[in-house]
């Protein structure tokens, strides 16, 4: 008769599952549409600049190592957000 509450013990194995490197509700240090002006820090394996926010990554798509830009953010997931280039500075 108790077999009902032995079974209920899966319950535990849910919480394992909750656990996620970047919490959803924990705040981005972007939003959507933002316009921000950044130093590209480096080149990711498929060629797009990638410069950080308070360590959050952001791609941007057309940029190289050293640029300064100004960009738009278009997506932002998880782990990182990506933007478009609206404008180009001088590399340094």
């Amino acid at each position: 008769m108790s077999s009902g509450t032995e079974e209920g013990g899966q319950g535990a194995g849910d919480d394992s599952q909750r656990r996620s490197p970047a919490s959803p509700s924990k705040e981005k240090p972007v939003k959507v549409g933002e316009e921000i002006d950044v130093m590209v820090s480096e080149v990711s394996r498929r060629g797009d600049g990638v410069a950080r926010i308070q360590g959050f990554v952001i791609f941007i798509p057309n940029t190289k190592q050293g640029m300064q830009a100004k960009i738009r953010i278009k997506e932002i997931r998880p782990n990182f957000a990506t933007a478009e280039l609206i404008e180009s500075g001088p590399s340094s």
